[in-house]
């Protein structure tokens, strides 16, 4: 009895471990941005797109753009055009297989985007979540503007959820969200239903959320929310 205690156990021990439950970023098939530059053509495969209006203190990102998560581009871009503030996109332009692009937040080094971001005071980070229902998680570490965002969202009649997932929060230090002056942003998750009601006939191919015509009115009045929330938190 006790050798057949003993060998299954010896076995077990030799045996190689199980891998480790899955977490944000573990499936990246790049680490940071040197690899990926590495291994893609920049106009070819991906874009980095930014701009920075003199004075601008609010920095609207899409770390995650193009055919990654789309419509993040359009969103941030809008967003930050409609109130003169910083712009950047890193987008995903390949014809198949833009998600091998996704380097996840708190690994995303570019450095044009650790530049745009830490010479701002807050940020939003705008990412597309999954899900059916129209909701959008408010995560990051800037508190008081979590708090802005969501009432001002849940006023123009959207859909906000009561948790964040930790997978999603947004919390850490690494976060690009969170990496401006003050140490702290903002990150919306926005999810697969949410986005949909953003473009006509709920579709969010690359050619189609990039036609402006294609837009709804659920569109601006989203953007319309956040900024609004930001020009209550700062003098712009």
């Amino acid at each position: 009895m006790p050798v057949q205690i003993l060998i299954p156990a010896l076995v077990a021990a030799l045996l190689p471990l199980a891998p480790a439950t899955s977490t944000a970023g573990s499936s990246d098939v790049y680490r940071n941005y040197a690899q990926l530059a590495a291994h893609e053509v920049e106009g070819k495969d991906y874009l980095r797109v930014q701009r920075f209006p003199a004075g601008a203190k609010v920095a609207h990102i899409a770390i995650h753009g193009g055919a990654i998560e789309a419509p993040t581009t359009q969103l941030a871009d809008q967003a930050a055009a409609s109130t003169r503030q910083a712009f950047y996109s890193f987008e995903g332009i390949k014809v198949a297989g833009n998600s091998k692009l996704h380097i996840t937040s708190t690994h995303f080094d570019e450095p044009k985007a650790v530049k745009l971001v830490g010479a701002v005071d807050y940020t939003v980070s705008w990412h597309a979540a999954s899900g059916a229902k129209a909701t959008t998680f408010v995560g990051g570490r800037d508190r008081e503007l979590i708090r802005r965002v969501t009432a001002a969202l849940k006023a123009a009649g959207f859909g906000v959820a009561v948790t964040v997932p930790e997978e999603i929060g947004g919390d850490s230090p690494r976060n690009i969200a969170n990496r401006n002056h003050r140490g702290m942003g903002v990150q919306l998750e926005i999810s697969r239903g949410q986005r949909e009601q953003f473009f006509a006939g709920g579709k969010l191919g690359r050619a189609w959320v990039e036609d402006p015509s294609h837009r709804t009115k659920a569109f601006y009045r989203y953007i319309n929310a956040v900024n609004q929330a930001l020009a209550n938190r700062t003098p712009y």
